[in-house]
């Protein structure tokens, strides 16, 4: 695991407002710490600065793991995940209720691969919208 310094990893933490970039969960509440995730992984040349970090929750990191492409389910093609980097997250995606939906070929690969909608996680979004802590 790269050492992320300190001061880096707050940035990238206040630049998400403390929020999972992929599917937006909060970290207040959350007895995990996110991940400093890196967008373009390292084994595939991406390096540790401001520009190639997000912020992740635990689930959506794991999942995502050093992968830069998913298969769309609508489509059958590979196509590159979101880069909460470079892709605008209401281009590619949107709430219904705690749902969240693909829009484009790469928000719905993303959706399939992190597996955004699993039971847990739309119970969690669901006690999360009760406390006020839910974006949609």
């Amino acid at each position: 695991m790269t050492h992320v310094p300190a001061v880096l990893k707050a940035a990238v933490e206040q630049r998400a407002s403390r929020r999972c970039e992929y599917c937006r969960l909060s970290q207040a509440g959350q007895e995990a710490r996110f991940h400093i995730d890196h967008v373009l992984p390292i084994k595939h040349g991406g390096n540790t600065t401001l520009a190639n970090l997000c912020l992740a929750c635990v689930s959506c990191s794991l999942r995502k793991g050093a992968k830069t492409h998913a298969i769309d389910p609508e489509s059958g093609s590979s196509v590159p995940l979101f880069d909460p980097r470079r892709n605008d997250w209401g281009e590619h995606f949107c709430w219904r209720e705690v749902h969240i939906f693909g829009l484009t070929p790469t928000g719905r690969a993303t959706v399939a691969i992190l597996r955004m909608n699993r039971p847990l996680i739309v119970e969690i979004r669901r006690e999360e919208a009760l406390l006020g802590r839910h974006l949609s």
